[in-house]
């Protein structure tokens, strides 16, 4: 499996429409793509599972999969996403 951590950047964090983005994103992948925070681990495919993460400004995460080009465009998403 492969990981990349990332930082959320964002001032607001990953809210709804940014996340909403994100897991578009994660969707076009077949491999499975997790989320890990603070202990949690949450699909990046589902936009329920990925806000019970509560992503906010700061915060480290690690994305993990299969599928390498996925866990770099996402971790790269993650940091770059601004609002």
């Amino acid at each position: 499996m492969y990981k990349k951590n990332a930082v959320i950047t964002a001032e607001s964090g990953l809210h709804t429409r940014p996340a909403a983005q994100f897991v578009k994103q994660a969707k076009q992948y077949a491999e499975d793509v997790e989320i890990v925070s603070k202990g949690k681990t949450a699909t990046a495919k589902n936009l329920f599972k990925l806000q019970t993460l509560q992503l906010v400004k700061g915060t480290e995460v690690t994305v993990q999969s299969a599928n390498k080009q996925a866990v770099d465009e996402l971790a790269s998403f993650l940091e770059k996403v601004t609002g």
